[in-house]
């Protein structure tokens, strides 16, 4: 028999505990459906040993938690994060049900709200909020099933530090925020470093006398909307380089060429233990180097247009990159390489919902997590609306929406 409760929130990350805040703190029934065994799953398993938050500690903005300690500017590690949604949960008294898969949600037959299954377990609610996020499985490229079995593949979320690969060289493919974080630290750790190189941008991590991340919101960047976009396409356009490891570090393609990575244009092909590249090297390098010079020209026209106190600042312009040797395929036995680690993104899923509120890319359909079916809400994505919908620094205001959405809408106001 199907258990009944007000609302029914799938997912016990940040967007789902924020709405469980939320709307403990509007007198609101739910109960939080977790299928992994403690709060902040992806955090915990998805993340390498050494990450660290890319934004500084003041951007972990959870409602009923927002950081307010001695070290704003310090980027909080991985450990910590998980040990802060624990406390979370603990604190507020967060009714989660861990090691619940729910593998369904569907219309009542009746007409009247909906049915939620898992695997052992039923639920009937009024409402039904989806916060599984954006990162459930990784996209790995077909070519992996090309390569010999006898080389180890992993996707970035399952990296955990350079002494838990197999002996040798180590080929990353994506050079977004991840794949160039693993690159470096696997390169700082002593190993030789292969790394397919995409055209994600990349931003210092200071600059002017601030975080980038502080100029980054001052600009607008966070609170851009789908509309502001070139395309719709460029809601999945990856995060630029920067990172928040050892302090707070910039990233940069040119300096690992001068470090000694072997950088590489795009994976195109494989076959047993030989690789083949595209011969676009140079343009994804330019690529990558023309989104700082765009990122650091708005930050100039804002701090003009401000009349900040931020005194001018040229960064070197780097071009090792540009003296690298275009290699066309790489005989992965001759290199020594004894691992690959994909870190080139991840897939969202949302067909556990048994309705049509999904675009041709997959995305929801909604405005602001509210769907055109009345008690269907999506929460913990970007682009909801904006693009710190998705970020621990915007969480809570999409959680604040849904919560006053789901209370109007049970109390007819």
């Amino acid at each position: 028999m199907a258990q009944p409760v007000e609302t029914v929130i799938v997912g016990g990350g940040q967007a789902g505990l924020a709405l469980a805040y939320e709307l403990g703190r509007l007198g609101r029934e739910r109960v939080v459906l977790e299928q992994a065994s403690a709060a902040g799953n992806a955090w915990r398993t998805d993340r390498w040993d050494s990450f660290c938050l890319v934004t500084p500690n003041w951007s972990f903005q959870l409602p009923g938690a927002a950081y307010d300690e001695s070290e704003p500017d310090r980027f909080m590690p991985r450990d910590e994060v998980v040990a802060r949604l624990e406390t979370y949960v603990d604190r507020y008294r967060l009714p989660v049900r861990y090691r619940t898969r729910v593998t369904s949600v569907a219309s009542d037959a009746a007409g009247r709200g909906y049915r939620v299954e898992a695997e052992d377990e039923r639920w009937h609610c009024d409402n039904v909020v989806i916060a599984t996020g954006l990162f459930q499985r990784p996209r790995i490229p077909a070519v992996a099933a090309q390569l010999s079995p006898g080389i180890l593949q992993l996707p970035s979320g399952r990296y955990r530090n350079p002494d838990s690969l197999p002996p040798g060289a180590v080929l990353v493919v994506g050079s977004a925020q991840s794949g160039c974080q693993i690159a470096e630290e696997l390169y700082l750790s002593g190993r030789r470093v292969f790394l397919c190189v995409g055209r994600a941008g990349r931003v210092p991590r200071q600059y002017r006398g601030q975080d980038i991340t502080i100029w980054l919101r001052a600009i607008g960047f966070f609170a851009r909307t789908v509309d502001q976009l070139p395309s719709p396409r460029d809601r999945f356009a990856p995060n630029p380089q920067v990172s928040g490891a050892r302090g707070g570090r910039s990233l940069n393609l040119h300096q690992f060429a001068h470090d000694g990575v072997t950088l590489l244009g795009r994976l195109s092909d494989a076959q047993e233990q030989t690789l083949y590249f595209a011969p676009d090297l140079y343009d994804n390098l330019a690529a990558t180097d023309a989104v700082e010079v765009d990122v650091l020209s708005r930050i100039d026209r804002y701090i003009e247009q401000a009349g900040l106190d931020a005194p001018p600042e040229t960064l070197l312009a780097r071009r090792e990159g540009y003296d690298a040797e275009q290699i066309d395929r790489l005989d992965l036995h001759a290199a020594g390489v004894g691992a690959l680690i994909w870190a080139t993104g991840y897939h969202f899923d949302y067909s556990l919902v048994r309705l049509p509120v999904t675009d041709g890319d997959g995305f929801p359909l909604q405005k602001r997590g509210v769907t055109a079916y009345p008690g269907l809400y999506f929460l913990g994505m970007p682009w909801m609306p904006s693009q710190a919908s998705g970020l621990l620094m915007g969480v809570g205001e999409a959680a604040a929406h849904v919560a006053a959405h789901i209370t109007a809408r049970m109390t007819g106001a």
